[in-house]
């Protein structure tokens, strides 16, 4: 190594300033994860050499021997980690080391202001496992070069996490990168070859790389020898049969390829033999990550091909709604060179992203047996899960069984009941899953549509996440048993009502018929007809929209979104036994005018919508509460 040439001092992106201040002075509740994201990095790193080494030989510059060194200085303070992978050069070490160049990262910061012993369980999953160095570093010292680059182009960087970085240019001969962390008084423990043993047998046992360190050995004659020995095991856990690995084997493995500090929910195993070869293992996350909404979010399984890593975030494997599944899938069918547009139109890929989309639904039904863990993956990937009707034509029976909502039976905002308790419960007689869309569950759950059917104790979904009226647009039965939307179209219980009950009914509209014509013509220009209804119990008028017709809230989504549309009318459906409908019979033209617009806009509020003109409707409302 030369001197350094070329110096530069450069200040660290804002985020990763307060990123570095929080790394030095909050972390203290799992200081080892710095050991297990250098390696997790050092590992890729090698990978992506191997992919790139497939089209062009000459990058292992004769040492295709791919590992990870870590050794330690005892009297300096000092561990050192090394690997022969890709490396880098000049403008990536810039970018990856002086930002954080993934999204999301206001949103991590954010979510690293919450309680310190959760603090360290976020690192690596945004991105900046690398700045976990700082953890345990007075000061990071990089050294590395990109192969295939010239010796002269070699890196180094150095920091003391003080909101700058110093870069500079030097000669290496060899290309990968090292990492010398110079360890704060109080981490001096990790400068001892039992410690770091310890965790890299924890935390990358499952890691194909050989991870290795060095052995001194003394002969006879008091000569010193230095031998370097593989500390982890060094073989793709996913090749390994199922009866060879434990739990926490899976568990560790788990987190290596999602970043994650948790332990996942389940996950499944499978080799495939025949046509197709090919062995998956699949992960059921137990939180969800920082970007599941965003567009560019990474997703998919890693890939690889004959145990050669081709690609992190192969997304052509999974449908878009099990997008929160991890893990890898290793092809002995697909090229060496395989590209993602090669992927985009091999029908081998089909094939096996329809079997792993089969076998991603049965993990989550296996994983429902378990209600309390079932509740905690609801919680954080239930809205993507309610994509998958829409998405997924052939697999809809199977992923409405998965769905869980609110409902009336409960009385709870909690999303814990399937449509197969729903079913179990329905009364004699009833033959349609009743639900009802709503902007909130408060709103649902005290919607005017529900009085008939709790006076009846018929069971009512209760829906309102903002994907549900898209989601009800395409679930239109589940078990031979059609949904039926309360509050569209014409309300029909089946036998729940007896014969007595329907010609009472029937008999109160014919006695309302005069009633209904007049306020069909007070509000002709609002509303698209008047109807007698018995869906009311307490409240005084109701408004549907016909059976095939947008619902309020999908329009207010749209709406907000710019997306013009038509205008809609109501109808309105009025209760012949409330008081204040009995009180409209007796007025004159002027008073029921206004008595018919108050009933009107009252009840367009109960289900959640808005007013045109809200100050007309205290205007008149308060000319009524004068009188």
């Amino acid at each position: 190594m030369t001197t350094a040439t070329d110096e530069q001092t450069l200040g660290f992106q804002t985020e990763v300033k307060q990123l570095l201040n929080l790394m030095i002075h909050s972390l203290y509740s799992n200081r080892e994860i710095f050991l297990r994201e250098l390696v997790s990095n050092a590992a890729d790193a090698c990978d992506k050499l191997r992919y790139k080494a497939l089209n062009n030989d000459a990058l292992y510059e004769n040492d295709s021997e791919l590992r990870i060194e870590i050794e330690h200085d005892s009297e300096n303070n000092t561990v050192t980690l090394r690997d022969n992978g890709i490396g880098m050069n000049r403008d990536d070490v810039i970018e990856n080391l002086g930002t954080i160049a993934r999204s999301g990262t206001a949103e991590f910061l954010k979510q690293l202001s919450g309680e310190q012993q959760k603090d360290a369980r976020l690192i690596g999953q945004f991105g900046v496992g690398f700045y976990s160095a700082f953890i345990v570093a007075d000061e990071v010292v990089v050294r590395t070069r990109k192969a295939g680059d010239q010796q002269e182009a070699g890196v180094e960087w150095r920091s003391r996490g003080e909101g700058e970085f110093t870069i500079s240019t030097i000669e290496r001969p060899v290309h990968g990168t090292e990492i010398e962390l110079h360890l704060k008084s109080d981490a001096t423990e990790f400068a001892d070859d039992y410690r770091l043993k310890s965790l890299i047998r924890k935390y990358s046992d499952h890691i194909d790389i050989p991870v290795r360190m060095p052995t001194t050995q003394e002969s006879d004659e008091g000569e010193k020898t230095v031998t370097w020995e593989t500390v982890n095991e060094a073989q793709a856990l996913w090749v390994k049969p199922k009866s060879e690995v434990t739990d926490d084997e899976y568990k560790n493995f788990y987190k290596h390829v999602s970043h994650d500090y948790t332990d996942p929910l389940g996950w499944s195993h499978n080799k495939v033999e025949g046509k197709l070869e090919y062995t998956s293992l699949l992960y059921v996350p137990g939180r969800a990550p920082f970007d599941l909404y965003q567009r560019d979010g990474a997703r998919g399984l890693k890939l690889y091909v004959q145990r050669v890593f081709i690609m992190d975030d192969a997304e052509q494997f999974l449908p878009l709604y099990l997008r929160f599944i991890k893990g890898v899938v290793d092809s002995n069918d697909l090229s060496l060179n395989v590209s993602r547009e090669i992927l985009q139109q091999d029908p081998k890929v089909e094939s096996i992203k329809s079997a792993l989309t089969k076998r991603s639904l049965d993990m989550l039904k296996k994983l429902s047996k378990d209600p309390e863990a079932y509740q905690t993956f609801w919680t954080q990937f239930g809205s993507v899960l309610k994509e998958g009707p829409g998405e997924d034509y052939a697999n809809r029976e199977k992923i409405a069984g998965l769905l869980r909502f609110a409902s009336t039976h409960s009385d709870s905002a909690q999303q814990d009941q399937s449509l197969e308790d729903y079913i179990g419960r329905m009364k004699e007689g009833q033959q349609k899953i009743y639900y009802l869309v709503a902007d909130g569950y408060n709103a649902a759950s005290h919607s005017p549509h529900l009085e008939i059917f709790r006076k009846k104790g018929v069971e009512v979904l209760l829906l309102s996440d903002r994907v549900d009226e898209w989601l009800m647009s395409h679930l239109t039965e589940y078990d031979g048993r059609q949904f039926a939307d309360i509050a569209k179209g014409d309300l029909d219980l089946g036998d729940v009502e007896d014969e007595e009950e329907k010609q009472a009914q029937e008999e109160s509209a014919k006695a309302k018929e005069g009633l209904v014509g007049r306020l069909q013509g007070a509000l002709e220009e609002r509303v698209q007809s008047v109807r007698v209804t018995h869906r009311l119990t307490d409240s005084p008028a109701c408004v549907v929209l016909p059976e095939n017709e947008m619902g309020y809230q999908m329009r207010r989504m749209m709406e907000a979104a710019g997306q013009p549309l038509p205008d809609v009318k109501p109808i309105l459906e009025i209760n012949p036994n409330h008081v204040l409908v009995n009180r409209l019979d007796g007025q004159n033209d002027e008073h029921f005018n206004d008595m018919a617009v108050v009933l009107l806009d009252q009840a367009i509020l109960a289900e959640g919508g808005q007013l045109d003109d809200p100050a007309a409707y205290v205007k008149r409302l308060n000319k009524l509460l004068a009188l």
